[in-house]
């Protein structure tokens, strides 16, 4: 995939020899997420209008969309694929909220977990904006480049199977937030601040009525079988192909600054407890990076930064007390895979 390419690397048919199954999570997990008043089974309802909704990417609890309410008026914070279109309707169905009554779709960025299912979305929703980040506000308007990017990383059938033809968004329905913009949901303030180092392209949303951040993949990835008696578990995310160490940490810091009480994650949920999480975050980035360095030259160098972000997570599994080691790193080997990927990008563009 081309640098600039905006997309994330998730098909099962690009990982020789690793199986996704669409069971893999504990069932403990599960039934703790199943514990919700709305009647949707993939949909778990928040404080302060806030509503969690599984998309269905690859597994349960892996890939999050996000519902607003607030006074009648609703806002979506990233879409998922195509294939969660239906979801996302049945929920604001659930609600009792028509189409029409949805103001915002925000992709926190262009990666196809995360906005492949914009456009569709955007033609059953006829009052809505779609705020992107500036840097991926034109592949939402014209997804070409972004099909063709992952189509050569997947293939056809992958494509189809995992993603479907993407719909552009016409572009006097889009808006892109400028660094530090607040929009208004019904007179709710939410913040737009640019935070690289995941993308380019990605922005975080500061809600002020839940003190919380929208962070897409800038504040990592957190399972809910990675868990423990301690709370969630985070890891950091650099896959491919706009990893920057520097940057993300700069962007965490900016998310800190505001003492968030919590973040939502795509990947996934919501989680407390964020200045320990924040700690752990950094000093992960901290060793994915000396790993990397160390192994700049390294013959068959991405077996060995994977081994390598193997080893560091089942450390760090064990250090936070995970009862299930086993079902904790299952749940992480396509997020490692995804690393070793990006860490690798991130060395051969610092060498040119």
């Amino acid at each position: 995939m081309a640098p600039d390419t905006p997309g994330r690397r998730v098909a099962s048919a690009t990982i020789p020899g690793q199986v996704f199954l669409p069971c893999l999570i504990s069932a403990g997990a599960l039934s703790a997420w199943l514990r919700t008043p709305m009647s949707l089974p993939f949909v778990q309802t928040l404080p302060h209008g806030i509503h969690v909704i599984d998309t269905g990417f690859h597994r349960p609890l892996f890939d999050a969309a996000y519902l607003i309410v607030e006074n009648g008026r609703a806002a979506f914070i990233d879409t998922g694929t195509n294939f969660a279109v239906p979801r996302l309707l049945a929920a604001l169905d659930a609600l009792g909220l028509p189409p029409d009554a949805v103001d915002l779709v925000v992709p926190t960025h262009v990666h196809l977990d995360h906005a492949g299912g914009a456009g569709l979305l955007m033609q059953t929703l006829p009052q809505a904006r779609l705020l992107v980040h500036p840097r991926g506000a034109r592949h939402m308007v014209d997804p070409q480049a972004l099909y063709d990017g992952a189509l050569a990383v997947y293939g056809q059938a992958a494509m189809d199977r995992e993603y479907g033809q993407l719909v552009p968004v016409p572009a006097d329905r889009v808006h892109s937030p400028q660094d530090g913009e607040t929009v208004h949901l019904a007179g709710r303030p939410l913040l737009f601040i640019d935070t690289p180092g995941h993308a380019r392209h990605h922005h975080c949303i500061w809600d002020a009525r839940s003190a919380g951040w929208f962070t897409g993949d800038t504040f990592g990835l957190s399972y809910r079988d990675t868990d423990s008696a301690a709370g969630p578990f985070v890891l950091p995310t650099s896959s491919p192909v706009q990893f920057e160490p520097a940057p993300l940490r700069q962007s965490i810091q900016r998310l800190l600054a505001t003492q968030p009480r919590q973040m939502y994650l795509t990947h996934f949920g919501a989680v407390g407890d964020v200045p320990r999480l924040a700690d752990l975050l950094l000093a992960q980035v901290d060793a994915m990076v000396a790993l990397a360095t160390a192994l700049r030259d390294a013959p068959q160098r991405h077996a060995a930064l994977k081994a390598g972000l193997q080893a560091q997570a089942r450390e760090r599994l064990q250090q936070h007390g995970v009862a299930d080691l086993h079902s904790a790193l299952a749940s992480l080997a396509l997020d490692i895979e995804l690393n070793a990927q990006g860490l690798g990008v991130w060395l051969d563009r610092a060498t040119r």
